[in-house]
C-alpha cells in the first residue's frame, strides 16, 4: 500500500485536484508539498493536529514539506469558514505567534538540509508593490468566480471587506511563489480552503503554463457533524502552559464512542492492521481504545513522560483517587490576592477551571465544585493565601482536578 492509498484508508483526503498525478507524486516522493499556517494565536491547536500529522506521514514518506507561516496573511485575515471579520493584529503580535509555531511545529516536522523548510510569506508579501503586484496577477481572476467561492458567499449577507477579499490573491500568489523559488508542486489544505487551493493551481498554469496539484483534508469533525477542538473553556491548545497535558490527555479520553476509532484512525500512527480490530470493539474495549487514544496524542503533542503522567493520573481519577503529584498545577502570582485571599470564582478562572463568573456560579449551584474535598456552596468564598502556601485542589465535575499554588 503507498503512502496514497494509505491517506484514503485513513480517511484524511477531501478533495484533489488530479487523482492519479497526485498518488504517482506522493508514492514516489516526489512531491514537494506546502501548507500554510496564519498566526491568529501565539499556539497552534487541535484544528491544526491533523494538517500536521499529514505533512508528518507524507515527510516520512520522502516527500517534501514545506511550512509556511503566514506572517504576510496574517495582517489581512482568512475569511473562510468566518461570519465575521478577524480581529486586526499588530505587527508584533504576528511575528511573536509566528515565532511560538516555529517552536512547536518542530516536534511534527524535521526541518534542515534536505529535508523541511519552514518559510515566512512576510518576506515577500510585505515587500511587493501595489501596481506592480496588481499588474502581475489582477488579470487572472475573475470576481465572478471569485464571489461564487464558498468562502466569500458565506460573508456576502453579514459584509465582506475589501481586504478579506484579497486573501485568496495573496494566498494563490503564496503558491506561484513557492512554485518559482522552490519548485513546489504541490499545495495542502483544509477542506474549507479549496477555492483559495484551485486559486493558485489556476495562477501557475496562467503565468507558466505548468501544472500544479492541490488536495485538501477534511476538517476534524465528531460524529454528529460539530467541530472537534472546542471545550466550554475554549480551544484545546498544543501548548502545555495554555492546555496542560492532562487536560489535553482527558480530552481525549472523554470523546465520544462513536468517534474514538475514526479519531484513532485519522490522528495517531498507528498501523491499519492495528486498527482494523477496534472496529468491532465495545464497552470495557472500547474504554482501552479510549486509553490508547489519549496516549499517542498526549505522547505525540508532549513527550511519552507526560503522557505516562497524564494516563496515571487520569486513572487514579477513574479508581475515585486523586494522584496529586501528576495532577494539572498552577502557581498563582501573590499579586492576583486581596486583602490575603482571592475568590473561589475569580480563582476558578484565573486557573482555566471555568470561562466566566457565571459559570462558576452555576457550576457551584449544582454541587460541582469542592474545595479539598468539600463541595462549595459559595462561588465567592475566600481561598487565602495560606491555604494556596498549602495546596489548594479544586475538583470540577467528576473528572477535572486542579491544584492551585501560591508562588
Amino acid at each position: 500500500m503507498g503512502i496514497y492509498e494509505e491517506l484514503l484508508a485513513r480517511g484524511l483526503v477531501a478533495q484533489v485536484t488530479d487523482e492519479e498525478e497526485i498518488r504517482e507524486l506522493v508514492n514516489t516522493g516526489k512531491a514537494k508539498f506546502y501548507l500554510g499556517f496564519d498566526p491568529t494565536a501565539d499556539s497552534l491547536h487541535v484544528g491544526h493536529f491533523m494538517a500536521l500529522c499529514l505533512m508528518r506521514r507524507l515527510q516520512m514518506a520522502g516527500n517534501t514539506p514545506v511550512v509556511l507561516v503566514g506572517g504576510g496573511t496574517g495582517y489581512i485575515g482568512d475569511p473562510s469558514g468566518r461570519t465575521d471579520m478577524r480581529q486586526m493584529m499588530t505587527p508584533e503580535t504576528i511575528q511573536h505567534n509566528c515565532d511560538c509555531f516555529k517552536v512547536q511545529m518542530s516536534k511534527f516536522i524535521e526541518f534542515g538540509e534536505g529535508k523541511g523548510i519552514m518559510v515566512n510569506n512576510a518576506d515577500w508579501l510585505l515587500q511587493l508593490n501595489y501596481i506592480d503586484m496588481l499588474r502581475e496577477v489582477g488579470p487572472h481572476f475573475s470576481v465572478n468566480n471569485m464571489l461564487r467561492a464558498e468562502c466569500y458567499k458565506n460573508r456576502m449577507e453579514k459584509g465582506l471587506s475589501f481586504l478579506e477579499f484579497n486573501y485568496m490573491v495573496m494566498q494563490s500568489y503564496d503558491f506561484y511563489h513557492l512554485y518559482k523559488e522552490l519548485g513546489c508542486n504541490m499545495q495542502l489544505g483544509g477542506d474549507d480552503q479549496w477555492s483559495n487551493l484551485l486559486g493558485g493551481t489556476d495562477l501557475i498554469r496562467r503565468k507558466t503554463g505548468a501544472n500544479a496539484f492541490a488536495m485538501t483534508i477534511p476538517l476534524l469533525t465528531k460524529a454528529d457533524g460539530t467541530k472537534m477542538g472546542k471545550t466550554a473553556g475554549g480551544a484545546v491548545w498544543l501548548d502545555p502552559n495554555k492546555t496542560s497535558p492532562f487536560d489535553f490527555y482527558q480530552y481525549w479520553r472523554n470523546v465520544d464512542d462513536a468517534d474514538v476509532v475514526n479519531f484513532i484512525k485519522k490522528l495517531t500512527f498507528l498501523s491499519l492492521e492495528e486498527i482494523k480490530p477496534m472496529e468491532s470493539w465495545e464497552g470495557a474495549k472500547l474504554n482501552e481504545a479510549k486509553e490508547l487514544l489519549a496516549y499517542e496524542m498526549t505522547s505525540l503533542v508532549h513527550s511519552k513522560e507526560e503522557a505516562d503522567k497524564a494516563q496515571e493520573a487520569s486513572r487514579a481519577l477513574f479508581r475515585g483517587g486523586v494522584d496529586s503529584a501528576n495532577m494539572p498545577t498552577t502557581e498563582l502570582d501573590s499579586s492576583k490576592l486581596v486583602d490575603g485571599s482571592i475568590a473561589l470564582d475569580e480563582l476558578m478562572i484565573e486557573i482555566g477551571l471555568a470561562p466566566t463568573k457565571s459559570e462558576v456560579r452555576r457550576l457551584v449551584q449544582q454541587g460541582g465544585v469542592s474545595v479539598n474535598d468539600s463541595v462549595a456552596d459559595d462561588c465567592k468564598m475566600a481561598i487565602t493565601e495560606a491555604d494556596l502556601r498549602d495546596g489548594v485542589t479544586i475538583k470540577k465535575g467528576k473528572k477535572k482536578f486542579h491544584k492551585a499554588v501560591i508562588k
